[in-house]
């Protein structure tokens, strides 16, 4: 198992930089050509939230990314250390109807990577949360010298 670490200041320039990392790693790693560009898609989602949640927070902890390549899938996880009112929370919609501006973001940027990705767990708690992503992966084609 290879694990790659990213970690970047909250800064929205810094998302474009996590999503090439994230598609040259899970290119490497055998992810399907076709599905890239939702791998490119969801980790700027996941980031982008990430430093929203940061920068709202007023929390100067850098964004975590892990990029965990397994025997069989390809995983990445965005962290983020601020403080979840809902421990757990998973599916978006869950929460009551009038959400401020702020939770309505969130749960479209939740409900964007579930869109894209079919095998996402989200977590959260006081100290942090984390989205992770996980794709299949194909061993890479051997060719004839």
């Amino acid at each position: 198992m290879a694990t790659v670490e990213l970690r970047f200041s909250a800064l929205p320039e810094h998302v474009r930089t996590a999503r090439l990392v994230a598609a040259a790693v899970a290119r490497r790693a055998g992810v399907d050509e076709a599905v890239l560009d939702e791998v490119r898609l969801a980790v700027g989602e996941a980031c982008t939230r990430a430093v929203g949640l940061h920068q709202n927070g007023g929390i100067s902890a850098p964004v975590k990314v892990l990029l965990i390549e397994e025997e069989k899938q390809f995983s990445i996880e965005v962290g983020d250390e601020a403080p979840h009112a809902v421990p757990g929370g998973r599916a978006p919609g869950d929460g009551p109807g009038d959400a401020d501006v702020g939770t309505e973001e969130d749960e479209m940027g939740l409900a964007v990577i579930s869109g894209l990705v079919d095998d996402v767990e989200v977590s959260a708690g006081e100290h942090g949360g984390s989205i992770r992503m996980r794709w299949p992966t194909t061993p890479p084609a051997t060719f004839p010298v």
